[in-house]
């Protein structure tokens, strides 16, 4: 069996891009419903709804509970890492983003009236719980979606 024909029958693999996948594409809409504009851009950007960090993870973490057993170690250690990102995501990542907005406020309130040429820092690189929550049963969704489609 070829690499590339191992990848295509991981199904814990599709599912996690799967997750990924979608988690990015329904950034726009829901981006458009929260600012009025359409922001192509946010398919490729971290923060927004929902979360494709626990998306793809939660995706990953069922998955391999549904196709290995939630009996295995291997599902316990997915639980695991998926825990941390999901604590990293709405917790240290939100809180930096939280910095650089306050942050960039201090540089304008600094450099009214002067040309400033430096780039503000990334605010939304974090995300609120919602969005989090949002990534979380996104993930449940595509593992359980694939489960039933490859049963």
């Amino acid at each position: 069996m070829t690499i590339v024909n191992q990848l295509l029958d991981n199904k814990v693999l599709i599912a996690v891009i799967e997750g990924w996948l979608i988690a990015q594409a329904l950034k726009i809409p829901t981006e458009y419903l929260r600012s009025r504009r359409w922001m192509w851009a946010m398919f490729l950007a971290a923060g927004g709804m929902p979360s494709s960090h626990s998306a793809l993870l939660v995706a990953g973490t069922i998955a391999v509970g549904l196709y290995h057993g939630f009996n295995n170690p291997l599902f316990g250690i997915a639980v695991a890492v998926t825990m941390i990102v999901v604590h990293d995501a709405a917790g240290v990542r939100r809180q930096a983003g939280m910095h650089a907005e306050r942050i960039n406020y201090l540089f304008e309130e600094l450099i009214k009236g002067h040309i400033w040429d430096e780039n503000a820092l990334k605010e939304v690189i974090g995300h609120t719980p919602l969005e989090v929550l949002g990534g979380i049963i996104l993930g449940f969704v595509v593992a359980i979606g694939q489960w039933m489609l490859w049963k």
